[in-house]
């Protein structure tokens, strides 16, 4: 399993997307992509290995998939519901061991799909519109959401990337 030749941004603009999200939408495309090939015939009695003490591959799916919610719902107005919060304190924990690593990549995937439609949605007028984050209220924009929802899948997918290929070798 190949990614396409092209990274995700080079393959041109998303013809429903509001241009000033593009660059979002991109990277987020690009992290599925990612995570697919990765994933792809990952070996399951290693999901919750931690090599070093680093993050396991459990934890940086469920992570990946658990931010791009709570960020999305943060840029909504809206604050964390109670299965958002039961989810963040279960992100790494291996009793949750019942979960294989295809239903974590196609939880993931379906969380992107999410992302995708909602900045579909996007009115480019409100993207310097204060959010706040967290139930501090701590001061962002929507942009600055959306931006800091795609740097840190990409960031996430790069430690997934790491740990994959050092317990796998």
């Amino acid at each position: 399993m190949a990614l396409e030749t092209r990274e995700v941004w080079l393959r041109g603009p998303l013809s429903d997307m509001p241009p000033l999200v593009q660059p979002i939408a991109h990277a987020l495309m690009q992290a599925r992509e990612e995570v697919t090939v990765l994933m792809h015939d990952f070996p399951e009695h290693l999901l919750w290995e931690r090599p070093a003490g680093v993050a396991s591959v459990g934890f940086h799916l469920q992570h990946l998939t658990g931010v791009l919610d709570r960020l999305f719902t943060y840029a909504r107005q809206e604050a964390l519901s109670t299965d958002q919060l039961t989810a963040l304190a279960s992100e790494g924990k291996p009793d949750q061991a019942t979960l294989t690593a295809q239903e974590l990549v196609g939880q993931f995937n379906k969380q992107v799909d999410q992302a995708l439609v909602a900045l579909r949605r996007i009115d480019e007028k409100r993207l310097t519109d204060f959010r706040g984050v967290g139930r501090a209220q701590l001061p962002s924009t929507l942009i600055g959401l959306l931006t800091h929802a795609a740097e840190h899948t990409m960031r996430h997918v790069g430690q997934l990337s790491v740990t994959v290929r050092v317990i796998t070798v």
